[in-house]
């Protein structure tokens, strides 16, 4: 195996066909792809029935936000579907609980996605929030595990902090994740595969160190040979 099975290339491509092209491209170097809001209208949850047929597994990363019910039968309907092995939600309690409601009885796991990583203390204050990125999280870290979340969603610069408060079986799932060199592109918060994964990461999320690359395949397995490393 070339891969390790804690990496997740996200597959946030502008097309379905791309999409399953850079999985061939990949080959053996991935075996976990995420899948978000991008490909969603346009077939993505085809492709992710096309990649757990596959001996794949699938990330919904999805970040379902809206009433309690909503959410509930939402979750519900893509439980039903059996396309997914993860599935995101935003990490607000009665939307948290609703979803643990909506998979009930399935294998679907479900991750509280706690403050993107995207964002930094100035964007949450310009959004309102009277508190910066890292005190937000942990607050989200403990109302997930109280809603009985399997997980979460989190920058690698917190995952140590979150390690520490959370069951020993508690997912944290951590995009924002950049080899040593790479363009940080968009993400504020971030840090290498190994420095992740010795913060206290499950699963590390990338995307175009792996996709942009001349040869994505050899990409991921050099990712996944650090990983291994650790």
């Amino acid at each position: 195996m070339t891969h390790d099975p804690r990496l997740i290339t996200a597959l946030d491509l502008p097309s379905v066909a791309e999409a399953e092209t850079m999985v061939g491209r990949i080959g053996a170097g991935c075996g976990f792809y995420k899948i978000g809001l991008q490909l969603l209208p346009i077939g993505g949850m085809e492709l992710a029935a096309r990649l757990k047929g596959g001996g794949y597994d699938v990330f919904l990363d999805f970040k379902l936000h809206d009433i309690p019910a909503t959410v509930e039968k939402a979750t519900r309907s893509i439980a039903d579907a059996r396309t997914g092995d993860l599935l995101t939600v935003h990490a607000e309690p009665p939307v948290m609980r609703a979803a643990a409601e909506g998979r009930s009885g399935s294998n679907l796991k479900i991750l509280g996605v706690t403050v993107l990583t995207a964002y930094d203390d100035a964007m949450l204050a310009e959004m309102g929030y009277g508190m910066g990125a890292r005190d937000l999280v942990m607050r989200r870290v403990d109302q997930a595990v109280e809603a009985g979340m399997d997980g979460v969603v989190a920058s690698p610069l917190e995952a140590e902090a979150i390690r520490a408060r959370v069951p020993s079986d508690f997912l944290i799932v951590t995009p924002g994740v950049r080899p040593a060199g790479a363009d940080a592109g968009d993400q504020k918060r971030i840090a290498t595969p190994a420095d992740a994964l010795k913060n206290g990461a499950s699963h590390l999320v990338v995307g175009r160190p792996i996709t942009g690359a001349q040869d994505p395949g050899a990409a991921a397995a050099a990712i996944s040979a650090e990983m291994r490393g650790v």
